[in-house]
């Protein structure tokens, strides 16, 4: 009998962890579906200093647009232009990766190591935490 209490109890336990940790799960997972949909529409937009070239990108630094104004053709040096549009790409580009580091940082849930990875590019980080959280799961088993 005082086995069959445990056995009861233990399972609400279980039980209730069960449902905060689904619970966690769903959250998270409609606010990847939100992050999705965020990432889809972001469009990053910069403007030459001179205000001559203005590029568009997505989310990943992807190019979507660029606009000249019609005074680039006043100066007629092909290789400053062609510097000017790199420039306002490689600006527009990097101003998107911050934005998109923002964005998943504010779905995923805090170090989960998807942000810091975001920043540095840190791969060796990135999965020295996957191995540290297996390794914490393999010894409970």
């Amino acid at each position: 009998m005082v086995g069959e209490h445990a056995d009861r109890t233990a399972n609400r336990e279980l039980r209730a962890r069960f449902d905060d940790v689904y619970g966690q799960y769903q959250q998270l997972r409609s606010g990847l579906d939100t992050l999705q949909t965020r990432l889809a529409e972001l469009r990053v937009t910069r403007r030459s200093a001179d205000g001559q070239v203005t590029a568009t990108v997505g989310a990943q630094g992807q190019l979507i647009d660029v606009e000249l104004a019609s005074t680039v053709y006043r100066d007629r040096d092909a290789g400053a232009l062609s510097r000017k549009i790199t420039e306002t790409i490689r600006a527009a580009a990097s101003a998107a990766s911050d934005a998109t580091r923002d964005l998943v940082a504010e779905a995923m849930p805090a170090g989960s190591g998807s942000v810091d990875f975001l920043r540095t590019g840190d791969y060796a980080a990135l999965l020295g935490r996957a191995d540290a959280v297996l390794g914490r799961g393999e010894g409970k088993a």
